[in-house]
């Protein structure tokens, strides 16, 4: 099983929409780890690591995100495995 890690950074109206939790939730029910955040210009920011099809998975939910979310540009930056977590976090 190859493993793999991926930044996020997602544009739109992904804040204030319950999109931090809904990622966590779905990384932890796909044993991702990581992180994401909110950023200062509205958009949010994701450390996903774990292997293919699970981190596929979260970023597949990132493309449309929680129930009240309209996000508008998803950026996946392919990085190297580190194998850096072992839980995924909100970071505030």
């Amino acid at each position: 099983m190859n493993s793999k890690r991926v930044r996020l950074l997602i544009q739109g109206r992904v804040q204030g929409v319950y999109f931090r939790q809904g990622m966590m939730e779905t990384a932890e029910q796909n044993n991702v780890f990581g992180w994401v955040r909110n950023l200062p210009d509205d958009s949010v920011e994701a450390i996903l690591e774990g292997n293919d099809s699970n981190v596929d998975a979260v970023v597949e939910w990132a493309r449309f995100g929680s129930a009240g979310a309209v996000v508008k540009e998803l950026k996946i930056i392919e990085e190297n495995y580190v194998n850096e977590f072992s839980d995924f976090e909100i970071h505030y």
